[in-house]
Formats: C-alpha cells, sequence, structure tokens
C-alpha cells in the first residue's frame, strides 16, 4: 500500500526532535499548581505519523515516561493519536483538527473524570506552535456547566 503524505502530514513533521518542557498543572481542586519538568524526543514513523516519548519527573519526584503518538487519518479527515503514561491506566485516544491559522491543533479525547471516581469526562489538548522552536500543549477539562477548564500547561523549548 502506498501513502502519499498530505499537508497535514508535514505539519506533523514540525515536531520532531529533542525538546525540555516546563510545565504545571493543577493535581487536585482548590490546591496551588504543581511545576514539573520534562524531556520528550519526538521521532517520525515514516512520512505519516510521530511518536512523542517524553521522560521526567512527577511533582512528588516519581519518574514519569509518556508516549504521544500523533497522524491525520486521510478518510476521517482529522488528527488522530493516542497517549499513554506511567502514572496512570488509561489510553487516551485523540481525534483532531488543526485551526485555520495554521499553528495551533486541538486534539479531544474522553478519560476519567478525576474528580469523580468511576466517571468519564471529555478533554482537549491544545498544541500551539508560538515559533519553530517553542510550542505550548494545554489540557482542558469539560466541566458539568459546559466550561472548559484548563488544568495543564507546559512550554515546549526546542534543543538546540
Amino acid at each position: 500500500m502506498k501513502v502519499e503524505p498530505q499537508k497535514e502530514h508535514a505539519w506533523l513533521q514540525k515536531l520532531l526532535g529533542d525538546w525540555t518542557a516546563k510545565g504545571e498543572a493543577v493535581m487536585e481542586p482548590g490546591q496551588p499548581p504543581q511545576q514539573w519538568e520534562t524531556t520528550e524526543h519526538v521521532r517520525s514513523i515514516g512520512d505519516v505519523w510521530v511518536q512523542c516519548e517524553g521522560e521526567g519527573e512527577m511533582p512528588d519526584g516519581d519518574p514519569a515516561t509518556t508516549v504521544m503518538t500523533l497522524g491525520y487519518d486521510t478518510q476521517k479527515k482529522q488528527f488522530v493519536g493516542t497517549f499513554i503514561g506511567s502514572m496512570m491506566t488509561n489510553l487516551w485516544v485523540y481525534e483532531g483538527s488543526l485551526d485555520a491559522d495554521g499553528r495551533t491543533l486541538t486534539l479531544s479525547a474522553e478519560g476519567p473524570d478525576f474528580g469523580n471516581e468511576g466517571k468519564y469526562a471529555q478533554y482537549r489538548d491544545v498544541i500551539a506552535f508560538e515559533n519553530d522552536d517553542h510550542r505550548t500543549l494545554t489540557s482542558y477539562m469539560l466541566d458539568a456547566d459546559g466550561k472548559w477548564n484548563p488544568f495543564m500547561t507546559a512550554h515546549y523549548r526546542r534543543k538546540r
């Protein structure tokens, strides 16, 4: 089977390389955000997929490993992907789209509602390029009132 990379696949190639990230996340409602740092290596799987492998520490000092895969499904006309982390048991499955500005990818997923054990909630991860060497990742959760609340933001800077 021959695959012809599309412009969306080319967009994903901007992620390739080695990155460092600093972020903060609200771990519990009403508590101050906790800071964290990680490194990430993003490699290409052919011309149509990328795999992002992160290594760092949780705010409590425990090691953390994450793996994100991203691609573009030409049948669905959507970006698709997955996310796993050593600190959780949920496999996150993404679908999303690129904004008209061409610099922001919004991915939607369903996952555990961290405030209501046994329930699921809707999430968004937004990857935005500030420039070729700086991108942000902001995670949002949809609350009961239909409002998207940010709970995690990270700034990724390309290693030179």
